[in-house]
């Protein structure tokens, strides 16, 4: 992994999977939706931990498709909080593939994504105080 991957992503991964042969476009490389899937589960799993409850994706602000996603790579999904609002955040999600059988990794894609907090009636509500 370059230096830059390693001191952007947190210690552990949120999510770690295996694409299946399914996944494959017809260049041979992962479907770009498939990853942004699997990012928006990883960004799920951690703004519901900081709203202590339900969330909603309402919008990517970015996202970069840095290299391909191979059919053998297994993929590691770090995600941490950017920015909080009042029943929102913006929530950093990377994307690292490992390959080569564990002795390579590369960074593939990255985003922001901005869930916000639901209440009952699947209405935004205040997070909680940090």
């Amino acid at each position: 992994m370059t230096d830059k991957a390693a001191a952007d992503c947190p210690r552990d991964p949120i999510l770690r999977v295996v694409p299946r042969p399914a996944d494959i476009n017809a260049n041979g490389h992962i479907f770009g939706g498939w990853v942004l899937s699997q990012m928006d589960i990883a960004g799920g799993i951690v703004a519901g931990r900081i709203a202590c409850g339900p969330v909603a994706t309402v919008a990517i602000e970015t996202m970069e498709f840095i290299a391909p996603i191979l059919l053998r790579d297994i993929i590691s999904v770090y995600a941490h909080l950017e920015r909080r609002g009042r029943t929102s955040m913006a929530i950093r999600l990377e994307v690292v593939a490992t390959r080569d059988g564990g002795r390579t990794e590369e960074r593939v894609t990255e985003g922001v994504f901005t869930f916000v907090a639901l209440d009952e009636n699947h209405r935004p509500r205040p997070l909680p105080t940090a």
